[in-house]
């Protein structure tokens, strides 16, 4: 059976991970393409559709085609949780980019509509299929770590600002680095625990670097007028049974410590780090002990017919559990969890007070 996908949001996301992963899906055809931009539909149209795929520029009207099965929704976070809400109620399963939404509101809302269409819905966290993340979860499955009671969450660049689409504008994404590329450690580190149960935040979201003109940067030097999100974000999240995270995140920062959607765990029966490869650290017989795995020597595939890309394992996955009536991976429930954190460290940084959780 093969599955009719439409693609809502033709921008970067949409090109870099979802349009070519979902080509890579035998089972899987992309037969409409919406964009506000209709020459970027056009161009996906092109490079991905089948040779009678449909263009768009309103996806309401993309929407209203029954024989479309499957959306993915690539727009800019205000819009996640209307389109997906919709495309569910249109009776879609819908595959949402990260974050979920914008507010923990409008994701409730999501999981409401999943609920009451039946319909599934799951987020892009690619980075749970990366070999490094799938072998650390079965060590973390296996409690070979014991309890893990303190953890971090790291998403840190020196000078990578993202300058194009709608990154800088708060009122469109609801933040910068800590909902853009912090959501993806914090979702790791989560998953690893296999804690969704926060009891308080205390965050602090920084504006320091953002107003400087010129500046380096990866991707050229970013508008100071357009750049309205934070450039830093850091939060200490307390779990109910007493665990702590602590989430660092940032585009900007003067530091040399970088690395992205990287996890550090620290258990009762061991450890482990994305630091350098990943690291798996204990004691044994009075003497402590490291392990770097090797990941790139042999090994199965954690799902066959599309080889080790994380964005390929991610789209595969999400079109077996529509066809097989089995899980995703990742769970709209948990995402949810991301952002009510994500929401509560930008709370607590604007009243300079911790935040709790009912």
């Amino acid at each position: 059976m093969t599955l009719k996908i439409g693609i809502i949001g033709c921008g970067g996301i949409a090109n870099g991970k979802h349009m070519p992963s979902l080509a890579s899906v035998a089972e899987a055809e992309m037969v409409a393409f919406c964009d506000i931009v209709v020459g970027r539909a056009e161009k996906a149209k092109v490079d991905f559709g089948t040779t009678d795929a449909s263009v768009y520029t309103n996806y309401k009207e993309l929407l209203a085609d029954k024989t479309i099965d499957v959306i993915h929704v690539c727009t800019p976070n205000i819009s996640h949780a209307e389109i997906s809400i919709a495309a569910m109620e249109a009776g879609k399963h819908v595959m949402c980019e990260k974050p979920m939404a914008k507010t923990t509101a409008q994701a409730q809302a999501m999981i409401d509509a999943s609920v009451k269409t039946g319909k599934k819905l799951t987020i892009g966290y690619q980075n749970r299929f990366r070999k490094d993340s799938q072998f650390l979860h079965e060590v973390c499955e296996n409690n070979e770590l014991g309890e893990i009671y303190y953890a971090k969450a790291k998403a840190i660049r020196r000078r990578a600002v993202p300058t194009w689409g709608v990154f800088l504008d708060e009122e469109a994404q609801g933040g910068g680095p800590l909902i853009d590329i912090g959501t993806h450690a914090l979702d790791l580190t989560l998953w690893m625990m296999d804690n969704y149960k926060p009891k308080y935040v205390v965050g602090n979201a920084y504006h320091k670097l953002s107003q400087r003109a010129n500046s380096a940067n990866a991707w050229g030097p970013w508008d100071p007028s357009k750049f309205t999100v934070e450039d830093s974000a850091f939060g200490f999240i307390t779990m109910e049974n007493g665990a702590t995270i602590v989430l660092e995140s940032s585009w900007a920062l003067n530091t040399l410590d970088v690395g992205e959607a990287m996890t550090t765990l620290c258990g009762t029966e061991g450890g482990a780090d994305m630091e350098d490869g990943l690291r798996i650290n204990g004691e044994s017989h009075g003497q402590t002990h490291q392990t770097e795995i090797e990941l790139e020597v042999g090994g199965v595939d954690f799902y066959d017919g599309t080889g080790d890309n994380p964005e390929e394992l991610e789209a595969k996955q999400w079109i077996d559990s529509i066809l097989n009536g089995t899980e995703p991976v990742v769970k709209p429930e948990q995402a949810l969890v991301v952002t009510q954190i994500l929401e509560a460290i930008y709370e607590s940084s604007k009243t300079g007070q911790p935040v709790f959780f009912q």
